[in-house]
């Protein structure tokens, strides 16, 4: 099977530190297997999105010298295929319509004395399932997946390249989950995993802070009889409080302006070090780069 990689960044703003870093580590491993590295925009939460920011960041990897094997693609545009992907799910009594504001469930949580931590998973408990009545008259707000039963929990087990075998109780870690509000974007988790398919995505390679969305994303993918791919999860970059550095945190934009200074800070995050001391082209430093992800992450694991 070929390799196909992907960097699939939010509009949000633009690049940062720590984007970069999975930027680089999706680039380097997919030409270390000698395979193809596609770029995504995921701009379906379009009053999250920057305008601009899309371009921005098509400017910083080109200045970065990562080069993509096609043109870029935009989730805005696949609106269409996340539509069949529900309505497939909604024809097999797979997914149903819910309800429910944020209050509601915490009202139910509460009652059932499953008060969620204040930064942790706000796992929906089933009011809306059709088992239990539905919507009962009430207008949706969202369609959601079901996930297991209370009896019956879908447990979902994978493997991470990098974190090593990985385990999560979704049906009661997570609950039925959002796929699209009713009257907002499509939720990340169906769309990740339409255009995954789409693109016949053999690896994805992404920050750490995205390891836990990975089996509500495997559950999808079984649902709608996709393949899965091999997932690698990379490191974080931390501010000086230890939080990860993120858009929301006001980290500052990347400066491409010394591209060789940025691709070396992400290397070390990635423990390559710097694998080129003596490069003066990104080119030169990019070609040593990859030889140190080989020797690391393929040859390692033969």
């Amino acid at each position: 099977m070929s390799y196909v990689g992907r960097f699939a960044p939010s509009p949000t703003g633009p690049l940062h530190a720590g984007s970069l870093v999975a930027a680089l580590a999706s680039w380097l491993d997919a030409r270390a297997h000698r395979g193809r590295w596609l770029v995504r925009l995921e701009d379906t939460d379009t009053p999250r999105c920057v305008p601009g920011a899309d371009r921005e960041i098509l400017r910083q990897l080109d200045a970065l010298g990562l080069a993509a094997d096609a043109p870029p693609t935009w989730q805005s545009n696949r609106g269409d295929a996340y539509a069949a992907a529900l309505q497939r799910l909604v024809d097999a009594g797979l997914a149903y319509p819910c309800g429910c504001s944020r209050r509601e469930i915490d009202d139910a949580l509460a009652a059932a004395g499953r008060k969620p931590p204040r930064h942790g998973e706000r796992v929906y408990p089933g009011t809306c399932r059709p088992e239990r009545g539905g919507l009962k008259g009430k207008p949706a707000r969202a369609w959601r997946v079901i996930v297991g039963r209370d009896d019956a929990p879908v447990v979902i087990r994978w493997h991470d390249r990098r974190l090593g075998e990985q385990a999560q109780d979704v049906t009661h870690e997570v609950g039925d989950f959002v796929l699209k509000r009713a009257d907002g974007p499509w939720a990340y988790q169906l769309a990740v995993v339409v255009d995954d398919a789409a693109q016949g995505i053999t690896d994805v390679v992404r920050g750490e802070d995205l390891a836990d969305n990975t089996p509500r994303q495997i559950h999808l993918q079984r649902l709608l009889g996709l393949p899965t791919p091999r997932y690698l999860h990379t490191p974080l970059v931390r501010d000086a409080h230890g939080d990860k550095l993120s858009k929301q945190t006001g980290a500052p934009p990347l400066d491409v302006t010394q591209p060789l200074a940025a691709l070396r800070a992400a290397s070390g995050v990635l423990g390559l070090g710097d694998p080129a001391p003596s490069a003066t082209t990104v080119a030169d430093w990019l070609a040593a780069a990859v030889a140190a992800w080989t020797e690391r992450w393929l040859r390692a694991a033969v």
